[in-house]
């Protein structure tokens, strides 16, 4: 028989009430009416052991032996009593502060969570002792002999029975008092308490209390019934979810991860021991705010970094372009020279991007196969015209920059001032003063829109001879009267500027060439503007100052024709208007053919001396260029042209008379020198702005 410390609960099994406690039966062998004639039928005669008493008719064992008499030696001999053994010991206590380490954790499929154990020593105390039995497919869980366990709720404090026989009494009356098990409810539902003492008591014995877990706290059980007090058990806190029986077996609930049994409409946030619910709608707007607070943060921290970053690769490109483009050498070239320190000036990128905002669009002025003018305002006030290079070639680095410490030297009204370079930029940038009218080009070809006359403004005789001289002057400074002769190689009615004033001003000296004083020419790639090239420079590549004599020739047919440099002969074919020029002279054209009619027009107008500037730029035009004039003799010769007053000694002033084409004007000689006599250079010589 299996033995169970439960039973020992049990009550006494009661015997029915018609039966007295001190009732006697009696009970005898029939078929024989007395003893002797049982023992005459041997074959039926039950009294088989020898010491047998046949006093009476029923059969009895001897009264001295403690014996069977209806088996075969069932009456042995007479034994004395055994001698009294030493007492028992008590019996082994059961129950546990905590449990074994190997501790059975189940039984079939049923969960067995301490203070419940199936093993001595695995148990909190002697009623939470559980047997596991085998059973038909698994192990069965036992309370009793007749009730099987199907589930343990710590939580609750119940045991989930079921009965396999008829109810025992065990649990019979709600009053019971032998064990701590009581029914609750209905059959199946078995309430239960870990000890018979009271929370306030068991609290006060640490050693015996069985609430270990730090997050637990103890619970008083009562009987559903009669409310009798039958002891207390252990449960987590709330928030805490665990077996509070066992040292920190009660750890945090995560609420979230229970959307039943915690509701939460909005966002669960889980915290230690609890859980918040945040709304939605407050939630989106907070993550929102947070969000773009974070985001616009890093957004400024990212663009400070860049521009920091932008700034420092700037700067080290910047300094690479300047050492590249000589800057080092340009600025050794102008502190050397005192006339050039005082108005050349190396600009930083940053002052150029300033002045013309960035280089912005609006800004362009003029575009040219050298480069793009932008209009800029300068940190002073003055307004400056910035000139950016299509492209430099490295190998003419150097050049350039001596052509700028040269050009920087120039003081002449006829003549762009530079103030000053950029060399920071890929390209380097030239700032020259700003020239307000445009050039001589718009001024003679483009409309003014009038329709009279063609659409173009009247433009008097005086004023072209006198843009003629100023022109011619400006080139005559740069041939002879710089330390340097300064070809310019691309002289044409677009590099003529024109203040307020019609002043003629000549720039852009991107494709400008210096030759020393002892050298006569220079070899280059051809370089220049169809319509004004010089012939014989472009078939042969030597470049000195008479190519510059040619452009202007065409820029004095201009002047006299006002036709553009490149025209359509009566045939509709392409011309230069220097080689129709040349025909209409050698053919002696009339001038209603060739001349610009307001030429014509104009009253108090020498035919002689409208010749005389047709002669000269026929000269310029020569195809050899020993029969071309110097501009010197070009500039001297239109001076004398204008019929400007002399200076006399008396304080008085002359009108000087017109000299002819044939004897008074002075001639080229063969190799393009002066033949001025002693008074003529005199006069000229008074005239020639200094």
């Amino acid at each position: 028989m299996h033995f169970k410390p439960i039973d020992a609960l049990r009550r006494p099994f009661k015997l029915p009430s018609r039966v007295s406690k001190f009732g006697k039966l009696e009970w005898s062998i029939p078929y024989q009416p007395n003893c002797k004639r049982a023992i005459e039928d041997r074959a039926s005669y039950a009294c088989v052991t020898v010491l047998v008493s046949t006093a009476s008719a029923r059969t009895r064992a001897s009264v001295d032996t403690f014996a069977i008499a209806y088996v075969h030696d069932g009456c042995p001999e007479y034994q004395p009593p055994p001698l009294p053994q030493p007492p028992l010991p008590p019996p082994a206590v059961y129950g546990s502060i905590k449990p074994g380490t190997d501790c059975p954790t189940s039984c079939g499929n049923i969960a067995i969570p301490f203070p419940f154990g199936t093993k001595l020593g695995y148990f909190a105390a002697a009623h939470l002792y559980l047997a596991c039995m085998p059973g038909t497919v698994l192990p069965v869980l036992e309370l009793t002999s007749r009730m099987v366990v199907s589930d343990i709720s710590l939580d609750d404090g119940v045991l989930h029975i079921r009965e396999e026989s008829e109810p025992d009494g065990f649990f019979s009356g709600s009053g019971s008092n032998s064990a701590l098990y009581s029914l609750s409810g209905k059959w199946g539902v078995v309430k239960w308490a870990v000890d018979k003492m009271a929370c306030e008591h068991a609290k006060l014995d640490k050693s015996e209390y069985r609430c270990l877990s730090s997050h637990s706290e103890c619970i008083d059980v009562t009987d559903d019934g009669t409310l009798k007090h039958l002891g207390y058990r252990c449960k987590c806190s709330s928030g805490f979810e665990g077996n509070p029986y066992i040292k920190d077996g009660c750890t945090d609930t995560n609420e979230c991860l229970q959307p039943d049994k915690y509701i939460c409409n909005g966002i669960c946030h889980n915290k230690f021991g609890s859980y918040t619910c945040t709304s939605t709608v407050i939630l989106g707007v907070s993550i929102g705010l947070g969000s773009g607070g974070a985001i616009l943060f890093l957004a400024v921290i990212a663009a400070v970094v860049t521009r920091r970053w932008k700034r420092n690769v700037e700067k080290r490109l910047r300094k690479r372009h300047f050492h590249k483009n000589r800057g080092i050498l340009l600025q050794q070239l102008v502190s050397s020279d005192e006339s050039a320190s005082d108005g050349t000036k190396i600009f930083s990128l940053d002052e150029m991007q300033k002045a013309t905002n960035n280089f912005e669009h609006t800004r362009v002025v003029g575009r040219g196969g050298h480069g793009t003018v932008y209009k800029g305002l300068l940190a002073d006030q003055r307004v400056v015209a910035i000139k950016k290079s299509t492209r430099v070639v490295m190998s003419e680095i150097d050049q350039f920059i001596n052509e700028v410490a040269i050009l920087s030297q120039i003081n002449h009204r006829n003549v762009v001032k530079l103030h000053g370079c950029c060399l920071e930029s890929e390209v380097p940038l030239l700032v020259y003063e700003f020239v307000s009218n445009g050039t001589l080009y718009d001024l003679l070809h483009r409309s003014s829109g009038s329709k009279q006359d063609g659409g173009v403004s009247p433009l008097s005789w005086k004023e072209r001879l006198r843009i003629a001289i100023e022109i011619a002057g400006a080139l005559a400074y740069l041939h002879s009267a710089a330390s340097v002769s300064i070809l310019h190689r691309d002289v044409k009615c677009m590099n003529v500027l024109l203040t307020d004033s019609c002043t003629a001003k000549v720039s852009d000296f991107g494709a400008s060439r210096l030759i020393p004083m002892d050298q006569t020419h220079l070899v280059t790639a051809v370089q220049g503007t169809f319509g004004y090239l010089d012939p014989e420079y472009y078939h042969t590549g030597m470049l000195n100052e008479k190519s510059d004599v040619y452009s202007f020739g065409v820029i004095l047919v201009e002047l006299l024709t006002r036709r553009k440099p490149i025209i359509e002969n009566e045939q509709g074919e392409k011309q230069n208007l220097s080689s129709y020029f040349l025909w209409a002279m050698r053919e002696r054209r009339p001038f209603q053919e060739t001349l610009d009619v307001h030429i014509l027009l104009e009253e108090g107008l020498s035919e002689e001396e409208v010749m005389c500037v047709a002669r000269l730029a026929e000269e310029c035009l020569s195809l050899t260029r020993g029969n071309r004039p110097t501009m010197k003799d070009v500039e001297m010769r239109l001076q004398l042209l204008t019929g400007r007053r002399v200076a006399r000694p008396a304080g008085q002033e002359q009108v000087a008379p017109l000299p002819r084409c044939g004897g008074d004007v002075p001639v080229i000689g063969e190799h393009g020198s002066r033949q001025f006599s002693q008074e003529q250079e005199f006069v000229s010589s008074l005239q020639v702005p200094r």
